[in-house]
């Protein structure tokens, strides 16, 4: 048993970050919707009144999925988390998976381990097991959070299960995945493609009239489970069903392939490509490319339907009460298109921060996978190469901001609303501050610890978003919820450019990258 158990606690460790980056969200998340539901409706009229204009909007049911009761509290908090959460915990399904069953292999740790006393199955188990207890914790933070929000402690363990299942569910898949797929790389594209085809089938159902399609995709058993809605209890042996046979499955094609490679075979040889080759931040463009056009057409696909839907949520009745909440996130009056999509764009500048979270741990995997040492024997210098790094995801988050602003604008236009797009590509230039920012500080804490670079940087940009979020609504004082940058963000076009707290903020980004490129010159790459 000694094998077994210290390969689970390894793999713990290595997941820690991860797994307490993503209970934090769930707990934060968990929390905010059922304080802040009864802060926005805390009359039975408001909540009805809510029932017949927001509930009832298909843009608002292609978000957070098909409403069943949101009069109630737990009805409304099991729409919203069952919505959003179910999607987070698809993603983190995936990165558990293929991090814990694929990544030791790609580094060749895996055949060190298996030199040992210990044979795959045992190996496998142990990374399942581990991978199993991320998820409880997961499902213990998202309990926690609804709890503290004084949800009833029976509904509120159901729910977090009904979240918990699709994790559970996309961990198989994610397994699944690192058996047929050549590498790990290839192995997370698989495993996120296949989330966002589930994600799709239950957006068609629950804004069509192809209800039916919600039993064909875990993110719809999730809701089919109805936590505080007429709990159908049933419902959850269909993930704890494709869970196992997932799992099961993955362990046979595994006895099935080579340590390190998959049942997909990667191609030896390739004709000679020299295009952005001709420095590390051009080849850099070229490794980056996909994850780069994969997040642009996300970003772009969201801009669209949030200006598409804008004019129709915003038509919706909202009471005074909502708007006084909503407005204390500096967007104003969301009952108006212009301020319904500035409020949105706080997301857009929350995507632009975690993009270059995003680009510091490519930036700390090159080094960890020891191509940065190979790259750095040619006459290459160390701050030559960071600083391209860091121009690179500078580069990719612009580019990021400015395809919300004018995708945004060209959703709302083709729903008639009267925006300009010079106030949509300058609420998308706005997001760029907040950005530099955490760019700066994630560039400092990979040169400082590396190894916790990424943890540091996800967590920095989650703490501060949801402090935003829960210090704005729950009536903190308003200097406590000034030590978050996203307080100092004039939401554009219903407030201005807040030039001041920009070019603070692009200052202490800029400082702490330039002090980041001085430390990295002088310490010693670590694998």
């Amino acid at each position: 048993m000694t094998a077994p158990l210290a390969l689970v606690r390894r793999a713990l460790r290595d997941a820690r970050t991860r797994t307490l980056a993503f209970a934090y969200l769930f707990a934060a998340y968990a929390y905010i919707q059922p304080v802040g539901f009864r802060h926005a409706y805390p009359t039975e009229t408001d909540r009805v009144a809510f029932a017949h204009s927001f509930a009832a909007n298909k843009g608002l049911r292609l978000i957070y999925g098909q409403p069943f009761d949101v009069v109630s509290v737990g009805g409304y908090t099991a729409w919203r988390v069952g919505g959003t959460l179910a999607i987070a915990a698809a993603i983190f399904g995936v990165l558990a998976a293929v991090r814990a069953l694929r990544a030791e292999e790609d580094t060749g740790r895996m055949e060190l381990v298996l030199s040992a006393p210990v044979g795959r199955r045992t190996a496998y188990r142990a990374a399942v097991a581990a991978i199993g207890v991320g998820v409880f914790a997961l499902w213990a933070a998202e309990l926690v959070g609804f709890v503290a929000g004084r949800l009833p402690l029976g509904g509120s363990a159901y729910l977090a299960l009904a979240t918990a299942s699709v994790a559970a569910v996309f961990i198989g898949v994610g397994a699944v995945a690192c058996q047929i797929a050549p590498s790990r790389r290839i192995a997370m594209g698989l495993g996120l493609t296949t989330a966002a085809a589930a994600l799709l089938l239950r957006v068609v159902a629950d804004t069509t009239d192809t209800g039916w399609l919600r039993w064909a995709t875990p993110l719809g058993w999730a809701e089919e489970m109805r936590p505080f809605t007429g709990a159908q209890p049933l419902v959850v042996l269909a993930p704890a069903a494709a869970t196992l046979l997932l799992l099961v499955l993955a362990w046979r094609l595994a006895a099935e392939r080579d340590v390190g490679t998959g049942l997909v075979h990667a191609r030896e040889t390739s004709p000679p490509r020299l295009a952005l080759l001709s420095s590390p931040t051009a080849q850099a463009v070229r490794a980056s490319a996909g994850t780069l056009a994969a997040w642009t057409a996300g970003i772009a696909v969201f801009a669209v339907i949030l200006g598409v839907v804008s004019e129709s949520v915003t038509s919706a009745d909202i009471s005074e009460n909502v708007k006084r909440q909503i407005s204390k996130l500096g967007s104003g009056n969301i009952a108006t298109p212009t301020g319904y999509l500035a409020f949105v764009f706080i997301f857009f500048i929350l995507a632009a921060s975690l993009f270059v979270c995003a680009q510091i741990g490519a930036t700390r995997n090159e080094e960890a996978e020891q191509r940065l040492e190979t790259l750095l024997s040619v006459p290459v210098g160390r701050a030559r190469w960071l600083s391209g790094r860091l121009a690179l995801a500078a580069a990719g988050a612009a580019l990021l901001a400015f395809t919300a602003g004018l995708c945004t604008w060209a959703g709302a236009a083709s729903a008639g609303v009267d925006v300009s797009l010079a106030d949509m590509l300058q609420a998308g230039a706005n997001c760029m501050p907040v950005a530099l920012l955490f760019l700066g500080l994630a560039a400092l804490a990979y040169a400082v610890v590396p190894r916790a670079s990424a943890g540091i940087a996800y967590g920095l940009v989650t703490v501060a978003f949801l402090w935003q979020l829960v210090g704005s609504i729950a009536g903190v004082p308003h200097w406590l919820v000034d030590v978050t940058p996203f307080a100092h963000v004039g939401l554009v076009p219903t407030q201005s450019f807040r030039v001041l707290a920009a070019a603070v903020m692009v200052a202490i980004g800029a400082t702490a990258a330039a002090t980041a490129i001085a430390v990295f010159r002088r310490r010693d790459l670590i694998a």
